[in-house]
């Protein structure tokens, strides 16, 4: 082999693992710990180190959650070589599953160090949530009921990946939970919720003849639509809430400008139904999560400095 083909071939297989990951979902953990800390910000000085270390524990509880998914889907026969959304280690790049399995049980374990940190730093309250966190996502599509196989996996997603982490990272910055800090959270764990709602519009009829029984599936692809257009309102919608709160400045109207991409998100599966088709509504979802919690995570900043 020469050295150019060994440098491929090691490209290759970093690629291998980076996308077994699912990188573009990992601003679901990133902008709400970005938001809660910000909002501690608004209370006075931020630990730095305690925030660097919720932000990786989040994101490999996240990147580990992906791994149990594409672990247990193949094991149930759910994905194959031609699935979209996947990281495709196992179907395609011929990664063993128990490999998958480890390296998201390794990620949990260092969850679990820098989680330790973060206790020392300000209540082993935090570990009970961490923990709890951490079963939810090995439960999203493990054990004999995933709950990504019901109708709530939207909610637990929505509820664990925007109020949960929003709070904690909140919390373990200013010793005590706030209102505003569960306010802040409700249009994070909407958009949340959406971009789980988004793939199971996408995966609608594959999940259907595998037994799923998903939102998208009870309410059929037309009204699964509509509540995913309804769910992008309600979270612009908050940020009025936001200003007759009276805690918060105008400058939280910021993420208004992420609109465009909603609409843009919501048109993308109208008149679709082949999965790849579908594919840019489903990254245009999550762009609107990211775009939208940055803003207003900026927004907070601006409030604190200006």
């Amino acid at each position: 082999m020469t050295v150019v083909q060994a440098k491929i071939e090691a490209d290759k297989g970093w690629r291998i693992w980076w996308q077994l990951t699912r990188p573009h979902t990992l601003t679901a953990a990133f902008v709400p710990v970005s938001l809660g800390t910000a909002l501690a910000y608004l209370e006075g000085s931020i630990n730095w180190f305690v925030f660097i270390s919720m932000l990786v524990a989040s994101m490999l509880i996240q990147a580990a959650t992906n791994m149990f998914n594409e672990y247990f889907d193949f094991k149930r026969g759910l994905d194959h070589e031609g699935s979209v959304g996947i990281g495709g280690a196992i179907v395609r790049n011929g990664v063993k599953p128990k490999t998958v399995l480890n390296l998201a049980f390794s990620f949990f374990g260092i969850a679990t160090l820098l989680g330790l940190y973060i206790c020392i730093q300000s209540s082993w309250w935090v570990a009970v949530i961490g923990v709890i966190c951490m079963l939810a996502g090995y439960y999203y599509t493990g054990g004999p009921i995933p709950i990504a196989y019901t109708p709530f996996g939207e909610i637990v997603a929505g509820f664990f990946m925007g109020t949960v982490i929003i709070v904690l990272s909140f919390f373990i910055q200013t010793g005590n939970v706030s209102t505003e800090a569960f306010i802040i959270s409700i249009p994070i764990a909407i958009l949340v919720g959406n971009i789980l709602l988004a793939n199971n519009i996408r995966d609608l009829d594959g999940d259907k003849e595998n037994g799923r029984k998903t939102l998208a599936i009870l309410v059929g692809r037309t009204n699964a639509i509509r509540v995913l257009a309804a769910f992008f309102g309600l979270a612009y919608a908050s940020l009025i809430f936001f200003i007759l709160f009276n805690s918060f400045s105008l400058w939280v109207l910021l993420p208004l400008a992420s609109i465009p991409i909603a609409v843009k998100a919501t048109k993308g599966f109208i008149g679709k139904s082949v999965p790849l088709e579908m594919y840019p509504a489903m990254k245009a979802t999550a762009q609107t999560n990211t775009i939208f919690g940055l803003l207003l995570t900026i927004a907070l900043l601006l409030q604190a400095f200006l």
